[in-house]
């Protein structure tokens, strides 16, 4: 396909790269249902059984380094379509998987190939729109995007409870081959052969240490990363919190996700909304205050009384989301202008931090909290205060 420079903004777009990001939180979320019979059928404890998170994200970080210089050597359309060609034969795998070591295996596999979509998608936007239009173009993916985590277990928990827990992963097949046609029918080549270079696996560790290294990108990614670490505690904690702690069913996991997708979705909403009326730095500060404030209260709240109404421990997720989705457009286009000339490897970098503190989170932190609700609260509000100290210290810096 050929290269289209400037490419009218449209729904259209803003759903084909939505939809290319979310292969990974339907791979995390979308079989959470399944969780107490994968672990009956293998017996498997509750944390071997959270390894099929880590097992996947720790590749998915990894793989994050080389999806972006990939398109920036050879193409955007390039590497989604191989990245996401891959995930689709991985899932398979999975579904037919005869045993726990297997399922891991390409579990990992998954994680090493669904990044593709995530990455090139965000460098997609910046190659085509700048300023205001492209942090309104970005709240649009991420409103969309928005709906996966939330939809995800809800379509695992109906799929599960119909055909058993392998058909769960023949829907993430399905899932696959659609955006693989649909990519390949509709996605432009943004980054044409004269803005590429030769990638060589030396100059890529160079240039990957080059903007790990850089003091604001540094600041700016773990801020971002432990803020959303915030919500992603709740995430990782599903199983326990809707099963466990709430006492409903496998098909109610939208219980949980609603009100922390509710909230990724209003915040990105009024961050496309203040594009251009409200400078980043409010809208930034804002975002970090109402989610530690909401995560005050909750921790607050379960320390005075542990039996809080589920319909208030909602209220207060949906705001520690909602400010998470403030800040997260702000620091995302910040971090793509340090490095103008190579995005790709910037998304990939970025994504590798945050994808390392969701590692950590996912397999060793949410283990240890998710049997009090009082302890994940403190957890999230642990995240949004790290998060909003980093973000300070950065913005201080000299480059501001």
């Amino acid at each position: 396909m050929t290269h289209r420079p400037n490419p009218s903004p449209s729904i259209g777009l803003a759903a084909l790269l939505a939809f290319l990001s979310m292969l990974s939180p339907f791979s995390l979320d979308t079989f959470f249902p399944s969780f107490p019979a994968i672990a009956q059928q293998f017996s498997l404890t509750a944390v071997e059984l959270q390894q099929t998170i880590t097992v996947y994200l720790v590749p998915y970080g990894f793989t994050l380094l080389l999806h972006g210089p990939l398109s920036d050597a050879y193409g955007r359309r390039r590497v989604i379509l191989a990245g996401v060609s891959l995930y689709t034969l991985a899932s398979l795998a999975c579904a037919l998987a005869p045993g726990f070591g297997t399922l891991l295996a390409f579990r990992a596999m998954q994680g090493a190939t669904a990044g593709a979509g995530m990455v090139v998608a965000r460098a997609v936007v910046r190659d085509l729109y700048a300023g205001h239009e492209a942090q309104r173009l970005m709240s649009l993916i991420t409103m969309l995007f928005g709906f996966a985590p939330a939809v995800a277990p809800v379509i695992g928990g109906w799929i599960h409870v119909w055909f058993g827990w392998r058909a769960v992963f023949l829907f993430l097949v399905l899932l696959g081959l659609a955006m693989v046609l649909v990519s390949w029918w509709r996605l432009p080549e943004t980054h044409p052969p004269e803005r590429r270079f030769a990638l060589q696996f030396g100059s890529l560790i160079r240039l990957s240490w080059r903007i790990a290294s850089h003091r604001e990108f540094l600041l700016l990614s773990l801020a971002v990363g432990l803020h959303f670490a915030s919500v992603i505690a709740y995430i990782g904690a599903a199983p326990a919190i809707v099963l466990d702690r709430w006492h409903l069913g496998e098909t109610q996991f939208a219980m949980l996700f609603l009100p922390v997708i509710g909230g990724f979705i209003a915040g990105a909403f009024t961050s496309g909304r203040m594009a251009g009326r409200v400078s980043p730095r409010t809208q930034c500060q804002t975002g970090f205050v109402i989610s530690a404030a909401a995560a005050l209260v909750t921790s607050a709240a379960l320390a005075l009384a542990p039996s809080v109404p589920v319909l208030a421990q909602q209220v207060l997720i949906f705001a520690v989301a909602y400010g998470v989705q403030l800040v997260g457009p702000i620091i995302t286009l910040r971090l793509l202008d340090l490095f103008p000339d190579t995005r790709g490897a910037v998304s990939s970098v970025q994504g590798f931090v945050a994808i390392m503190i969701m590692a950590v989170t996912m397999g060793a932190v949410v283990p240890a909290l998710h049997g009090s609700l009082l302890l994940l609260a403190l957890g999230a509000l642990g995240g949004a205060l790290a998060g909003w100290g980093l973000w300070r210290v950065a913005w201080a810096a000299p480059s501001r």
